[in-house]
């Protein structure tokens, strides 16, 4: 038996859809076995998948063939999961590095700039 990659991204859950998983693979940001994959890719038992986001990665070993979507508890069962602790998600409660730009940074949370701020903003930026 055979799945393709798109789909099997999505059934163990690396990906919310096969469309993101589609789009993942056609920009090149998944390798199976060391080599960039296509969607339709076919995959086997023990392949080998990594795959890169914006600010981490993963590493996943394929255990099961599955095309039929899993409970969310048991979709964990069609990989194992070999990440390096490097390649993991950074700590999250850290503040984000300052914009290159110089103009001011609003804190997450803030909600939406104020006439005022938008006001000063577009001065900054000489509109």
């Amino acid at each position: 038996m055979s799945v393709r990659l798109d789909k099997w991204l999505q059934i163990a859950r690396v990906f919310k859809t096969r469309s993101q998983a589609t789009k993942a693979c056609n920009a090149g940001r998944v390798r199976v076995n060391d080599l960039i994959a296509k969607a339709h890719r076919a995959l086997a038992l023990g392949d080998r998948i990594e795959v890169s986001f914006r600010e981490h990665g993963r590493l996943l070993e394929v255990r099961e063939l599955r095309d039929r979507p899993l409970p969310k508890d048991q979709a964990m069962r069609v990989f194992e999961d070999l990440t390096p602790p490097e390649l993991l998600r950074p700590n999250t409660t850290t503040r984000r590095p300052a914009r290159a730009s110089g103009l001011p940074e609003r804190e997450p949370g803030q909600g939406r700039p104020t006439k005022r701020d938008r006001r000063r903003l577009d001065r900054l930026r000489e509109r």
